[in-house]
């Protein structure tokens, strides 16, 4: 009967093991995506400054007041 015991008690510490791993993974996957997320919005914002940039040198330059 202690024999039993203890091999259940293995049997849980090795499965809150495999949990906890499983569960470090599950986050590792949460955080790269968040900073996936994080770049592609910044990539965007510099995208639309560049635009908007360009957009106000044609409009500069069209009125004459870039010079």
């Amino acid at each position: 009967m202690a024999d039993n015991s203890h091999n259940m008690s293995f049997q849980a510490g090795a499965a809150k093991g495999q949990t906890q791993e499983k569960g470090g993974q599950m986050m590792d996957s949460v955080s790269n995506a968040a900073q996936s997320a994080k770049d592609t919005v910044q990539q965007a914002g510099q995208t639309v400054m560049a635009k908007a940039q360009g957009a106000a040198d044609a409009v500069k330059n069209a009125t004459g007041m870039n010079k």
